[in-house]
């Protein structure tokens, strides 16, 4: 079967960046599935945009659809006949089919997923392909009306939606017009250049040439060409103005989104503005603009910035405009940094009493308050200095002051950051300072936790009491629902505990402090609700975070055994799966062992209660390894004692090696369930010993 590439570009007024990166996600599969459901074959599908146009091309389209010839099941014997004469319900089955009801014959089939057991009408179905042409009109349209937008708009008197205003359209099946219709529109080959740079209208050829051509128009419609051109030129930009440029994600991603052909403009500002914090530089440009800085330092900026624009005409008209808006939101940065510093950020703590963190847990003062207790329990559980614990009380005190300055109201992103601003110009000790900012990592699951003691126990206190609290008024996420980022405040949670390596705290018992300074809030849940409810929750938690840091099975295998107890201690849970990972991967000889006697331990477990019976309960025994289960349960129990570490792991797992080899021996030759010995009682207990003592590493029997 033949088959030509096809082309479908829909041009529209400008859309939101937002717009065209959704749509350019989304319209790959949407097309693929609309092929599918028209049964023409093709391979690639590749989708292309800017704002002004959304584009898929996809190869090897077939030219002619599939032939069908199917089974098709239809209804119940009973509905189709009645005394043997068909009923309405048979002829409009038939009829639907497009054969005669003759044709239709009755088979006995088997329950499936929609369907009981039982007699059923069935027909066969069978068209001939049509050809393509005569279906890709209808597949498009659909397209069309399929792509997804936050919000769509209608124009005109027209009943279909769209982001934008539909222009024009293009569809080609080779060389050939595909003829679509949608919003008023008709297809055909012409396209249009550069809104600024090549205006003008012209015909696109062929599907493989649509790029090429669209390039030399000042168009770099493939999204990927279009951000490696951008940063080409802001790093040549950055570079001749001397210094790196801004090393941020979303300028990049939104910049791409901005233009169909990236031009780059170096603007500049005063260097007196240089005096402000370089975070409250960077919101500035970041903002509403979407500016590169220009820096050769994180705290040194250049009074430089670079801006992505969609046209190469007038750069010194366009800088011109550019600069004027840096000036005059500088200026007002400068106007809110000056103002804020007449009041030092502890005379603030007050006003956060004006600020309600939720409404059945207080203000952001009463947290405030919480926070600076729970910091003070961990900062004695942790046995850090007197310095130490003078710096998280400050910090702890102060971390939430700089939600009431006018910067902050103004530039939200910048809590924490301007709070470090503020400490520093007012004197304040530098762990102070970086606490107050870095008590908010991790930021995301890709960023690092807070870097210090201080700031990590801020950080550790302020989420805690944030889990506890929610919680405990019933705030728990449900489905997908998670309006106050619990999940991510309990990893991160998890993640400083254990990049920190603050294996003394407890995360239950800390839960249970943050509840405790609950007293006097109406709650939904009790103290012991509350603490159970979220040990299950973090438990699920802590199972991913150490699935990625070794894998799912050596996961399964720890937290299995230990459930909400691993969270005693998340470093030694850590421990654990690196060093059990290790013997997996090196697939030690006695792994297997282990599994088969893990399984057997813990039938016997279910029948005995665990004790550790020593040499002296079996002397006597007519049975020889009596006295070897007892050397080796005893050995395994004193090297699982303490898995705090990663070598002491390993040396358990050295142990649990010589236990499964020759406990699959002992299982193999001897009846250790005998119903006619007196010691069988004791020797089943102290298997369900050696079976306990396993499981303070994992549960092997999961390691399928």
């Amino acid at each position: 079967m033949s088959a030509l590439p096809l082309l479908f570009e829909i041009g529209a007024e400008e859309l939101p960046s937002s717009f065209v990166d959704a749509a350019l996600e989304a319209l790959p599969k949407i097309l693929a599935d609309e092929l599918a459901n028209a049964r023409l074959t093709h391979k690639d599908v590749r989708a292309l945009g800017t704002p002004r146009r959304l584009a898929v091309v996809v190869h090897d389209v077939a030219t002619r659809q599939l032939d069908l010839d199917e089974e098709v099941v239809g209804p119940p014997e009973t509905a189709a006949f009645k005394d043997g004469a068909p009923t309405r319900a048979a002829e409009a089955f038939a009829a639907r089919l497009g054969v005669p009801v003759t044709s239709l014959s009755v088979v006995e089939r088997p329950a499936g997923p929609r369907q009981k057991a039982g007699k059923y009408v069935v027909g066969r179905r069978v068209e001939q392909g049509r050809p393509a042409m005569e279906l890709l009109g209808s597949v498009l349209a659909r397209v069309c009306a399929a792509v997804p937008f936050k919000k769509s708009m209608r124009w005109a008197d027209l009943d279909a939606t769209f982001g934008r205003p539909v222009q024009w359209m293009v569809a080609l099946l080779g060389e050939e017009v595909v003829p679509v219709s949608f919003a008023g529109v008709t297809s055909g080959r012409s396209s249009r250049g550069h809104r600024f740079l090549a205006p003008g209208a012209f015909d696109v050829k062929t599907p493989d040439g649509y790029v090429a051509q669209l390039r030399e128009r000042h168009v770099l419609v493939d999204r990927d060409e279009r951000v490696r051109t951008m940063m080409e030129r802001v790093k040549a930009a950055a570079s001749a103005a001397g210094g790196d440029y801004d090393d941020e994600p979303m300028l990049v991603d939104e910049n791409a989104s901005l233009v169909e052909e990236p031009q780059v403009i170096t603007g500049s500002f005063d260097r007196a503005f240089l005096a402000l914090p370089a975070a409250v530089i960077r919101a500035v440009a970041r903002g509403h603009q979407r500016y590169f800085c220009v820096h050769k330092g994180p705290d040194e900026l250049l009074p430089s910035y670079l801006a992505v624009v969609n046209t190469a005409n007038r750069p010194d008209l366009i800088a011109k405009g550019t600069d004027r808006v840096m000036r005059a939101r500088l200026s007002d940065a400068r106007f809110f940094w000056l103002e804020d510093q007449k009041s030092p950020l502890s005379a603030r703590a007050d006003r956060l009493g004006g600020i309600v963190f939720h409404n059945r847990l207080g203000t952001v003062k009463e947290k405030v308050d919480r926070v600076v207790a729970l910091a003070s329990h961990l900062a004695q559980a942790l046995g850090l200095s007197e310095a130490d614990r003078r710096n998280i009380d400050r910090a702890a005190r102060l971390c939430k002051c700089d939600l009431v300055t006018l910067m902050v109201g103004e530039f939200p992103e910048l809590q924490g950051h301007m709070g470090r601003a503020y400490a520093t110009a007012q004197g304040e000790p530098r762990q102070v300072a970086d606490g107050i900012r870095d008590h908010y990592r991790p930021v995301g699951a890709h960023d690092d936790v807070a870097p210090d003691d201080v700031s990590a126990v801020v950080a550790l206190a302020d989420r805690f009491d944030t889990l506890a609290g929610c919680f405990a008024v019933g705030l728990a996420p449900t489905g997908a629902a998670d309006p106050f980022a619990l999940r991510r405040a309990c990893i991160a949670v998890l993640r400083t505990l254990m990049d920190r390596g603050y294996g003394a705290i407890a995360f239950s018992e800390v839960l249970g402090v943050a509840c405790d300074g609950l007293a006097g809030k109406k709650l939904d849940l009790s103290r012991l609700e509350t603490v159970a409810k979220l040990e299950e929750f973090a438990t699920e938690r802590l199972r991913g975070l150490l699935a990625s840091a070794t894998s799912t099975a050596v996961a399964d295998a720890v937290i299995a055994a230990s459930g909400p107890a691993a969270l005693r201690d998340v470093v030694a849970a850590l421990a654990r799966t690196r060093a059990l990972q290790a013997v997996v991967d090196a697939n030690e000889p006695w792994l297997d062992k282990a599994k088969l006697v893990a399984k057997r331990l813990a039938g016997i477990s279910r029948e005995a209660r665990p004790v550790l019976h020593l040499a002296e309960a079996f002397r006597g025994s007519a049975k020889k390894d009596d006295l070897v289960i007892v050397k080796l349960v005893s050995e395994l129990n004193e090297a699982t004692q303490m898995l705090t570490t990663e070598s002491a792991v390993r040396s358990a797992l050295m142990s649990m090696g010589q236990v499964a080899t020759v406990l699959d021996r002992v299982f193999a030759e001897t009846l250790v369930n005998d119903p006619g010995d007196p010691l069988t009682g004791a020797r089943l207990e102290t298997l369900a010993y050696g079976a306990q003592s396993m499981l303070r590493i994992a549960d092997f029997s999961r390691l399928a």
